[in-house]
């Protein structure tokens, strides 16, 4: 590999018109991220020096997406006027060293390998393209050779003879070049072509015509090169992302009855034995441990799930964790700071949210718990639920060990609830419940004898 330091110039001003969108093209998202950070997870594998990702249209939203990133090396150049690649790529280097290698990505690959990526750049030509070999190459630059196979140029598609147009070995947009050269033949660029712009790719043409090598390296995978211009080429590139992760989870042992209803949104760990039930929905950072069964259509986000869990259908679990087996479910929804220790019972229609569960806790139906602590084998009845929030600030509700909660309570927070104390149904507890004691907390039933139900007025 070469041991010039390596600049990175990401292309990403483009509007994507066909889109017909108000989002920048390269913020169009696929598996929940956007197509321009996927690529740059991919780019900042080959530990550059800096990567200057060129913004126009879009500019602001493009430039925050960069810095929620948080990584330094990332700056943005401006191009006002979209004069075409060349002119795009001229933008950046008047930041880039002469003495480095520059690479040229689009920023609407969001499929292409870190592996990929890093053998093209141990190409040491003074300038080099990826190529791939495209079936129908309607679309595409057509790679020129000469008659002995040396890389002479490329044509665009609107500029390209009959002849050209039937070359398949077609340019994915990814170059690279010595700065120095680099900055000489783009100085060099004119806009005698259809379009009127300085195409970034005429300066194959003139590094040839200069007798400098030119290497063309063809992917092995064409699917990786894809990028989209319109709402259907992008939904192709999300299925063949979620494709590849899916496989990637089954090649490492997790099954998947019917693998192309799940979707895999972010990164997924998983262990042994899992088994990933149809129509679910993975996204962000996802760890499932031994022998999780995560049923049909569930919802998991930021979750992490310990060995043993089983999750009935239909459940949302969004920044949730269990540390040990327990089952949650079915339809029920575990939101943010939930943390269910081993033997837990969530049931069918409960909600929680930044609610600890201590060891062989149940809340089995139709029940709430927020901002509380249950501790180890208590039990919540059906329709309880812990009244956290007083309008204006959030309240803590503790329930101590073994205690049972009867249905239809409501626990106004802030509230403690003994080890082993018992709550009638019905109650509304507004103070301390102690331990090893019933309480009850309802008005008096009384009847009516003679009562007429009202009726309708003719």
């Amino acid at each position: 590999m070469t041991e010039k330091p390596l600049h990175l110039v990401v292309l990403a001003a483009g509007e994507g018109k066909r889109m017909n969108s108000g989002l920048p093209k390269v913020l169009q998202p696929i598996a929940g991220k956007p197509m321009l950070a996927h690529l740059l997870d991919a780019a900042l594998e080959l530990s550059p020096a800096r990567v200057h990702v060129v913004v126009g249209h879009g500019a602001d939203q493009v430039s925050a997406m960069l810095a929620s990133l948080a990584d330094d090396r990332i700056v943005t150049v401006t191009q006002r006027e979209r004069l075409g690649t060349g002119h795009a790529v001229l933008q950046a280097m008047g930041e880039i060293p002469e003495s480095a290698r520059v690479m040229v990505l689009p920023g609407d690959m969001p499929l292409v390998r870190p592996e990929t990526l890093v053998e093209f750049s141990t190409l040491a030509a003074p300038l080099a393209v990826l190529s791939f070999q495209a079936p129908d190459p309607h679309g595409y630059g057509r790679i020129l050779r000469d008659p002995d196979g040396r890389v002479v140029g490329i044509r665009e598609q609107r500029d390209a003879s009959e002849a050209e147009a039937r070359i398949t070995e077609v340019n994915s947009g990814v170059l690279a070049a010595d700065a120095d050269r680099l900055n000489d033949w783009l100085d060099r660029l004119d806009n005698d072509n259809s379009q009127g712009e300085y195409y970034l790719t005429d300066c194959i043409g003139l590094a040839a015509g200069d007798g400098a090598a030119v290497e063309a390296m063809c992917c092995n995978d064409p699917e990786e090169t894809l990028g989209a211009n319109n709402m259907r080429q992008l939904a192709d590139l999300d299925r063949a992302l979620q494709r590849r992760r899916r496989n990637a989870l089954m090649d490492a042992g997790v099954r998947m009855p019917d693998p192309d209803s799940v979707q895999v949104r972010g990164r997924v760990s998983a262990g042994r034995d899992v088994v990933i039930e149809p129509g679910a929905v993975l996204e962000g950072d996802v760890s499932l441990g031994d022998g999780v069964i995560v049923g049909v259509g569930c919802t998991l986000r930021e979750a992490r799930l310990a060995a043993g869990t089983r999750l009935e259908p239909y459940c949302v679990l969004d920044g949730a964790e269990t540390t040990g087996a327990c089952t949650v479910g079915p339809f029920a929804r575990l939101r943010p700071g939930t943390v269910l220790a081993a033997g837990v019972r969530i049931g069918n229609f409960v909600e929680t949210k930044n609610a600890v569960f201590g060891e062989g806790a149940k809340a089995n139906h139709l029940s709430y718990a927020g901002d509380a602590e249950i501790g180890a084998h208590a039990n919540l009845g059906a329709g309880t639920i812990t009244c956290n929030y007083d309008g204006a600030n959030k309240h803590r509700t503790i329930i101590g060990e073994d205690a049972f909660i009867g249905s239809n309570s409501a626990l106004v927070a802030p509230v403690v609830i003994g080890d082993r104390a018992t709550v009638g149904a019905g109650s509304v507890v507004t103070g301390e419940a102690p331990a090893d004691a019933l309480t009850v907390a309802r008005a008096r039933a009384r009847s009516i004898p003679g009562w007429k139900r009202p009726v309708k007025k003719n």
